[in-house]
C-alpha cells in the first residue's frame, strides 16, 4: 500500500477544515443574495401596480418602437428628404438604467408611470438623429401600457 492511499494517515482534521469552508461559503452566498434581493432596483409590488417594475419598462419600449407618433415623424421627416421611402425610424429610451429605474413612479390609482427622453435614430445605424420626450404609462385597470412620443410643435 502507497502511503498516500494509507489507513494510518490522519486526514481527519483537513477533512473537518474543508466542511467548514464549505458551509460557511454556502451561508455567506445565501446572506449575499438576501442582501441583494432587497435591495433589487426592480423590485416592486406587481399586485399593487399590475406588473413589475420591470416587465414595465420592457413593455414601455416595446410601445416607444410601435408608437404612432414616430410613424408620424417618419411621414413628415420623408416628406421634407431628410429621409428615404425604404428607411424606418427607431426609438429607445435615452437615459441610463439608473435614471429609467429613478423616473418609474407607482401611479395614485395603481399602475406606473415614466417619463424620459427617447433617441432617435435610422433603423439599422448607430447614430442618433435627436432626442424627443417620451411618456409611459400603465393602466393596472385597463391591463394596458402605453408609449407616447411628445413630438415637437405638438401640445
Amino acid at each position: 500500500m502507497s502511503e498516500l492511499t494509507s489507513s494510518r494517515r490522519h486526514g481527519g482534521l483537513g477533512r473537518t477544515l474543508l466542511w467548514v469552508s464549505i458551509v460557511l461559503s454556502v451561508l455567506l452566498l445565501g446572506f449575499v443574495t438576501a442582501l441583494t434581493i432587497r435591495t433589487n432596483p426592480y423590485d416592486s409590488d406587481a399586485e399593487a401596480n399590475g406588473i413589475s417594475k420591470f416587465k414595465f419598462i420592457e413593455e414601455c419600449r416595446e410601445q416607444l418602437a410601435e408608437s404612432q407618433e414616430l410613424e408620424t415623424l417618419r411621414g413628415v421627416l420623408q416628406q421634407t428628404g431628410q429621409l428615404r421611402p425604404n428607411q424606418n425610424l427607431h426609438a429607445d429610451i435615452g437615459a441610463e438604467p439608473s435614471e429609467i429605474v429613478a423616473n418609474t413612479q407607482a401611479a395614485a390609482q395603481g399602475g406606473w408611470t415614466l417619463s424620459a427622453p427617447a433617441n432617435i435614430s435610422i433603423e439599422g445605424q448607430r447614430a442618433v438623429l435627436g432626442q424627443l420626450g417620451m411618456q409611459c404609462t400603465h393602466d393596472k385597470a385597463q391591463n394596458r401600457t402605453v408609449a407616447q412620443l411628445q413630438l415637437p410643435g405638438a401640445q
